[in-house]
């Protein structure tokens, strides 16, 4: 399997280098769709710009990314397109390596519960077979890397793509931890521990970044219950132990990290130009998110309370979605990373590349999937028709901001029924698992499965 993974690294890394020294580097780092006032390159050197004068880059209204990611090009400046590649190439090698491990402990756990006979006797073609899941792994390594967006988004030196990183490798350190074997009370102790620590550590980067990641506790802290064995289950004092103590690394570390920035700056500018920014959603730039035109027509004193309401939406789901899917975790995580992606205030087209990369895991809900092929063609021809509009709304004039913004519209309900239909495909399947293919009603008739 390494070999292929290379093939696909050699051609991400081909198409990067040959895009770079293009003439649509510069057209794709100013597409909106790409690059926010969070994450564009343009303000990132700005930034840098004023550090070099001895002037603090939070002191404007341009800069808005974190201490660290400043101060990692103000040494890495001349090679920003090489650490751009190889963060791409970092994320996805993390993602193969976690979802190898995954779909380890899915077989392990499939063959466990067709031994207790938790399977109803009809469902064997529901069950995934190894063979089947081989290149899995190698497929997601390969709609991330070969992804139009990450692409796009390593092309224009979006700081998304470090975000994806950092994200990618939260979920291998969480993922990883749940194939090791108990040996030894103390060992199995510490190693806990130690596994529990990366996955916090890198969660903690994950949150410093960009906020909106805090809601990816839930899901690693259910995934880390699940190695323990220990049941999940409010009057358990296991559980709540447990919980406290990866709460209390994750909460550390971010400590320890907004420490760090706060004396590479000497200053705390950073926390309202940051969060606050990311919170207040003060600039309206286009974008392919919800906020800016709505707030850009949006009365003043009504503003504060819709950013409220708007806001609340990535936070909203995580527990209804913990009850739900508590025994399934990664599936919960990959739901989430999805309304992050469409609820944040300054999404681009990377954020949408990291959890569409965990398609091919959930292959197996394709023969449940409703809607799949019309929900994949309103997703490539809104893709192709942000630029359109742009050019008719901005160059033109022949348009205004109501058609692109329709096309953002259009583009996120798009998002949202894609993730709808895998999760409603999910709950089908597992329903039909415990429940038997061929589902009858009391008087003997067929009966058709609703989710309500």
């Amino acid at each position: 399997m390494a070999a292929p993974l290379v093939l696909v690294v050699l051609a991400a890394v081909t198409v990067r280098a040959a895009l770079y020294r293009s003439s649509l580097a510069v057209f794709i780092a100013e597409r909106v769709e790409v690059a926010s006032p969070l994450n564009s390159w343009k303000r990132v050197v700005e930034g840098l710009a004023l550090l070099d004068l001895g002037v603090s880059p939070y002191s404007g209204a341009v800069f808005h990314e974190t201490p660290l990611i400043i101060y990692l090009f103000h040494f890495l400046i001349e090679y920003a397109e090489l650490v751009f590649m190889i963060t791409d190439v970092l994320t996805a090698v993390a993602l193969y390596l976690a979802i190898q491990d995954f779909n380890k402990v899915v077989f392990k756990k499939q063959k466990l519960l067709i031994e207790l006979d938790k399977y109803a006797p009809d469902v064997a073609e529901l069950i995934q077979t190894p063979m089947e899941m081989h290149y899995i792994p190698l497929k997601v390594a390969l709609f991330y890397l070969l992804n139009p967006y990450t692409v796009m988004s390593c092309v224009a030196k979006s700081t998304c793509a470090i975000n994806n990183s950092v994200i990618a490798f939260f979920i291998l350190a969480t993922i990883k931890g749940n194939t090791v074997k108990k040996k030894r009370v103390l060992y199995d102790f510490l190693l806990s521990l130690e596994i529990a620590f990366l996955s916090a550590v890198f969660l903690a980067l994950a949150t410093y970044q960009s906020l909106y990641p805090l809601t990816l506790f839930a899901p690693a802290l259910l995934y880390l219950l699940q190695r323990q064995f220990i049941p999940i289950k409010l009057k358990s004092k296991s559980f709540w132990l447990y919980t406290m103590q990866y709460a209390s690394l994750y909460v550390c570390s971010l400590v320890v990290i907004i420490c760090l920035s706060f004396f590479l700056l000497n200053s705390w500018d950073f926390i309202p130009s940051v969060y606050g920014f990311i919170l207040s959603v003060p600039d309206l730039t286009p974008n392919i998110g919800l906020f800016w035109y709505f707030f850009a027509e949006m009365f003043e004193h009504f503003s504060l309370f819709f950013v409220c309401v708007f806001q609340i939406n990535v936070f909203f789901y995580t527990i209804p979605l913990a009850i739900k899917l508590k025994e399934h975790p990664v599936f919960f995580m990959f739901v989430q990373l999805a309304i992050i992606s469409i609820f944040k205030s300054y999404p681009t087209v990377g954020d949408v590349a990291l959890y569409m990369a965990f398609l091919p895991v959930w292959s197996h809900l394709y023969r449940f999937l409703r809607n799949i092929f019309i929900l994949s063609c309103v997703l490539i021809f809104c893709s192709f028709l942000f630029p359109v509009l742009w050019h008719l709304w901005i160059y033109a004039g022949s348009a205004n901001s109501n058609f692109y913004y329709a096309i953002t519209l259009t583009f996120n309900i798009g998002q949202i029924l894609l993730i709808s239909d895998y999760f409603y495909a999910f709950l089908r399947r597992e329903y039909y698992l415990t429940h038997g293919l061929h589902l009858t009603r009391q008087d003997g008739t067929e009966a058709m499965l609703v989710l309500k």
